[in-house]
């Protein structure tokens, strides 16, 4: 039976820059992944998140420009660029630029507004609708590369990492707690952190959480979510990522890199995928109206991109009501959700505070654990 100071369950973004903060404070720490890091499993895969300043709440703007300084060290740290600067527009009139324009200058990010016509000069790939947010220092997370960096960095620390490891119990112990594997081994720790994603609401109604703890938690929402790649009609024009949101409708879309064989733009439906239980549930079907819907919308507003998909994937989306994240503690286990939905971009930071949290060695928003604006 192995033994540790910290178990982190999971090994996505979220499990990785945890597992990172920690071992480099020096703490014991293993992790432990079903599958393997960045699984297709989960919602860490491939090459192409987001990484954007963009948001109506300041809060989420000054926890970008936190994760940007760790992304900027992290790739300095693995000598390669993770986060590939090509710019974002964000455009709709659900959208508000306008809007979003004022909350960038309260903190001081970077940005430009532009007339739907002055857009539409600048990016004639694009078939705008109103004026146009653009955001310079926005870009390209390579996800995947970004995970099996910091466990990179995790193991330089002493840390340990164990794949094909499925949790099948977690049970306190008089020490901590013992981790069982469906296939029989365990691991006892002093703290666990839970960070698995789709994977945690399968596996939350086997942990051993106090009740008022458990009923404190939102409700976590997995989707499989669908996208498509589109092939660049000219392989030398530059394309931001964008976010475009009208009446009914939200989509976003960002240069597709290895995913795409660098070839396309990859375009999705915001929540446009159907709602499963949990990640244990996906079959990685697409939704063919889902395909259609998504087609029409790039032949209507993207002419520099051909509007048929060459490729397409599933994915999951894991949010709460509010699309907060969940970094709360209780008697030394952590449960971690970045809200896949829009975590990715802020993962170093992620880490950064779930590591502070389990720990007690700092907190986070009061926003981010329930249990503490619960009362309970």
């Amino acid at each position: 039976m192995e033994s540790t100071e910290y178990l982190v369950v999971g090994a996505g973004l979220a499990g990785a820059a945890t597992a990172w903060h920690l071992a480099r404070q020096g703490y014991e720490v293993q992790v432990v992944e079903r599958d393997r890091p960045a699984s297709a499993d989960g919602s860490s895969h491939g090459s192409a998140r987001i990484f954007r300043f963009a948001y109506t709440d300041e809060l989420y703007v000054r926890l970008a420009q936190r994760a940007k300084t760790g992304w900027d060290e992290l790739s300095e740290l693995a000598g390669r660029e993770l986060v590939s600067s090509c710019g974002a527009v964000d455009y709709g009139e659900v959208r508000d630029p306008v809007q979003l324009a004022d909350v960038l200058q309260r903190c001081g990010v970077e940005h430009e507004l532009f007339s739907a016509e002055e857009a539409c000069q600048r990016w004639p790939q694009f078939a705008f609708d109103t004026p146009v947010l653009w955001q310079p220092g926005a870009g390209v997370i390579d996800s995947e590369s970004a995970v099996l960096a910091m466990l990179d960095q995790a193991q330089l620390h002493g840390a340990q990492l164990h794949t094909g490891w499925t949790l099948e119990r977690l049970e306190r112990s008089t020490d901590g707690f013992v981790a069982t594997s469906v296939a029989g081994q365990h691991i006892t720790a002093r703290r666990v952190i839970v960070a698995a994603g789709g994977w945690l609401p399968y596996l939350l109604p086997g942990l051993p959480l106090p009740e008022p703890f458990r009923a404190a938690l939102p409700e976590f929402q997995v989707r499989q979510e669908q996208a498509y790649h589109f092939r660049f009609r000219d392989p030398q024009q530059q394309w931001p990522t964008f976010i475009h949101l009208r009446s009914g409708w939200e989509c976003y879309g960002l240069p597709g890199g290895r995913d795409s064989g660098f070839a396309g733009l990859k375009v999705a439906e915001f929540n446009g995928g159907k709602i499963i239980p949990s990640a244990a549930a996906q079959d990685g079907i697409v939704d063919p109206g889902n395909r259609a819907a998504v087609i029409d919308y790039v032949a209507q507003n993207i002419p520099g991109v051909e509007p048929v998909p060459y490729a397409e994937t599933t994915c999951l989306f894991t949010n709460t009501p509010t699309e907060d994240f969940v970094i709360d503690e209780v008697d030394g286990l952590t449960i971690l959700s970045a809200c896949s939905g829009h975590g990715a971009k802020f993962a170093p930071v992620l880490g950064e505070l779930a590591a502070a949290v389990a720990s007690g060695t700092g907190n986070t928003h009061k926003r981010f654990r329930p249990s503490r604006s619960a009362g309970s």
